[in-house]
């Protein structure tokens, strides 16, 4: 075994073996938890109403519809899987909750070319992104998640 396999090795057992993070969370992490919620929590009932459009209404394509919904359901699992993790200080809920907002970012962009009630529906988006963005990556909460400088 080369001498960088054993460091990758020790690095993959210290990291396997680092205890998750205890102690008080920080508002700014509970206000990323429950924004976090919310997304996720809308996302999921914008799926269950596309499932009840694509059931119940005459849509073109009925399985494209609950294709769709079902998708967007299951989409809906990544923002509240990390909020709950965010919630008990779980450290690997910080990736999947940044990925969330990065991607959230395009789709607020997209409503708010939409025009109509979609404006309004966009610009929430997008700030309720970059909120939960800077609260993710401000040092109280990388340090209650346990995340630091390696060293």
């Amino acid at each position: 075994m080369s001498s960088q396999q054993k460091q990758s090795a020790n690095r993959a057992a210290g990291a396997a073996a680092a205890p998750e993070p205890t102690g008080p969370r920080p508002a700014r992490l509970s206000a990323a938890a429950a924004l976090t919620a919310v997304e996720g929590v809308a996302l999921a009932a914008l799926g269950i109403f596309m499932l009840v459009e694509g059931l119940a209404g005459s849509p073109d394509s009925p399985q494209q519809a609950v294709t769709g919904a079902v998708t967007v359901i299951v989409l809906a699992v990544l923002p509240l899987l990390s909020a709950r993790g965010l919630w008990l200080l779980r450290r690997w809920s910080r990736g999947p909750s940044l990925i969330t907002q990065i991607v959230a970012l395009p789709v607020a962009w997209t409503l708010v070319n939409g025009g109509g009630a979609l404006i309004a529906a966009g610009i929430v988006l997008a700030v309720a992104a970059l909120v939960v963005l800077g609260l993710l990556v401000n040092p109280t909460a990388t340090e209650a998640l346990g995340i630091g400088p390696r060293e």
